[in-house]
């Protein structure tokens, strides 16, 4: 058995389901401080590791509620778009595995200002949640690539090629701080440009946070990949599909499967897949696009079986 699923096997029972809503609280939480006490965050809170030295030992977990945004309408959105985020990537892992990827990134961040703060004799450097949440919107795009986003509220653009764009970003903020070392003077030229802020320090959390992304995955998928019986399962059961497939051409004009969101067909695209959910109350099928992100069917209270 797998080093992850040995993990989760002896901790799963401490996992918190529905992880992303308690976060959104306390993101709720610092909007609301930073709304009425707005220098208390950084005084007592913030992930400073020369004042968690001298005994403030809670801001290692505290610094997690500084909000996205200090715009209530930005934060209400990005609130939003961060538990979509979190609560589909803990249907596609189950609980145990976000709650771990979760966890590794608020210990990356940590590591990230220790470092710094070495680094840079005792200078304070927070990034907040900013570098944590991308993390998560990366396993996101990776997950579900051709989910789609309203671009400034009216492009529609596929999640996998935001990705591309925050990927960019992330290289030229990491390449950008390093070269303060080599020519600081280029450096804040070019970031400045860019509007991207040119410090070392930005720059290495920065990585840490890509590293938190690289190394989930790799841990994630040695201990998930499927086994030989599986393997053999999957290739039985693509065969079977192929095959199915193959006799519904024949029915021309009658499709088998339709989506309850979209409502497409294995006629409108014959590679779109079709599955049942499990959690819907009926006989609901979904798309490939929709499976994950549609809203769950329930049954009213005083109606019958």
């Amino acid at each position: 058995m797998s080093w992850m699923r040995k993990m989760e096997r002896k901790f799963g029972r401490y996992a918190i389901p529905g992880l992303m809503r308690y976060v959104i609280i306390l993101y709720i939480a610092g909007f609301l401080i930073g709304l009425f006490a707005p220098e208390f965050y950084n005084d007592y809170l913030a992930l400073d590791i020369g004042a968690v030295l001298h005994g403030q030992i809670w801001r290692l977990v505290t610094f997690i509620i500084a909000p996205p945004d200090t715009s209530l309408w930005m934060a209400l959105i990005v609130l939003y778009m961060y538990y979509m985020i979190g609560d589909n990537l803990e249907r596609r892992w189950g609980t145990f595995a976000f709650n771990f990827y979760f966890l590794m990134g608020i210990l990356f961040n940590i590591l990230a200002a220790v470092i710094t703060y070495i680094a840079f004799a005792g200078e304070t450097f927070t990034v907040g949640t900013y570098f944590l949440n991308m993390s998560l919107f990366f396993a996101f795009v990776t997950e579900f690539a051709d989910a789609q986003f309203l671009l400034f509220f009216i492009i529609p653009i596929k999640g996998k090629w935001l990705g591309y764009l925050n990927a960019a970003y992330f290289i030229v903020t990491i390449v950008g701080g390093l070269l303060y070392y080599v020519n600081p003077v280029i450096s804040i030229w070019l970031m400045t440009r860019l509007g991207i802020p040119a410090f070392p320090q930005y720059a290495l959390a920065a990585l840490f946070s890509m590293l938190n992304y690289v190394v989930f995955y790799f841990i994630y998928r040695q201990s998930y990949r499927p086994t030989a019986a599986q393997k053999k399962v999957q290739r039985q059961f693509r065969a079977g599909m192929a095959e199915v497939k193959k006799m519904e051409r024949t029915r021309a004009g009658q499709p088998i499967h339709r989506c309850a969101v979209c409502g497409r067909t294995e006629l409108d695209d014959p590679n779109l897949e079709f599955r049942f959910c499990s959690k819907c109350e009926g006989n609901y099928e979904y798309c490939q696009d929709h499976l994950y992100t549609h809203q769950h069917v329930t049954k009213p209270k005083n109606q019958e079986d």
